[in-house]
């Protein structure tokens, strides 16, 4: 996954890896390879413990959090992204246990990570929530959901990429689904400063940090 869709995305799982391959083969390298700035300030003081990556792409967020110390479990549907990231963790002898798996569709025990980050994640909408219900029954009591995204694009800009912006999870998505249990602890849009990789000319991230409380 990414932190953009380069074309509106199939339903079938299948047809969403091979998309995925097919964009991370075309480059050498397709993001910055740098952890994105909201992660490193936002999980600045946090205790290391479990983490999960959702959408890891060629790993850079996964391997500087264990490089933190923080156990990590980063997943992502492309296996071209995966093996980039895997090579990178041997290179910085990092440990990362990587799955090959979309969101939904990976085992993860819930209510196990102290932080579940999703840094610009490309999320299929269902009917019934599922991948926002993914991401809030992955973390732990005590543990935080860091989602971090562009604000959307209009509905021009969106037609223009072929994309209809039902199809995909957004922020108010996530929020919605936040009961009592749950403290927002960040809602906001803030500058985003990148010079590389293919997000790069976005100038903007909307932040919602929440706090599960029980």
């Amino acid at each position: 996954m990414s932190s953009e869709s380069p074309e509106s995305l199939p339903q079938d799982p299948a047809a969403v890896e091979e998309l995925w391959d097919r964009r991370y083969a075309g480059s050498d390298g397709l993001w910055s390879g740098q952890p994105n700035a909201v992660l490193v300030s936002e999980t600045r003081g946090l205790p290391p413990g479990r983490a999960l990556d959702v959408g890891c792409g060629e790993g850079a967020d996964a391997l500087w959090l264990a490089q933190q110390g923080w156990d990590v479990t980063a997943l992502d549907v492309s296996g071209v992204a995966l093996a980039r990231a895997a090579r990178q963790a041997k290179l910085r002898s990092v440990q990362v246990n990587w799955v090959h798996a979309g969101l939904v569709e990976a085992d993860l025990s819930p209510a196990s990570f102290a932080l579940v980050s999703a840094q610009y994640p490309v999320l299929l909408r269902t009917d019934g929530n599922e991948a926002e219900r993914a991401l809030l029954r992955a973390v732990a009591p005590g543990g935080i959901l860091l989602w971090v995204h562009h604000p959307p694009p209009t509905a021009e800009e969106a037609a223009a990429r072929g994309i209809d912006l039902r199809d995909y999870v957004g922020l108010a998505d996530v929020a919605a689904l936040l009961d009592d249990d749950w403290r927002i602890e960040v809602d906001e849009t803030r500058p985003r400063h990148v010079s590389a990789g293919a997000g790069a000319h976005h100038k903007e991230d909307v932040v919602l940090r929440a706090r599960r409380l029980r």
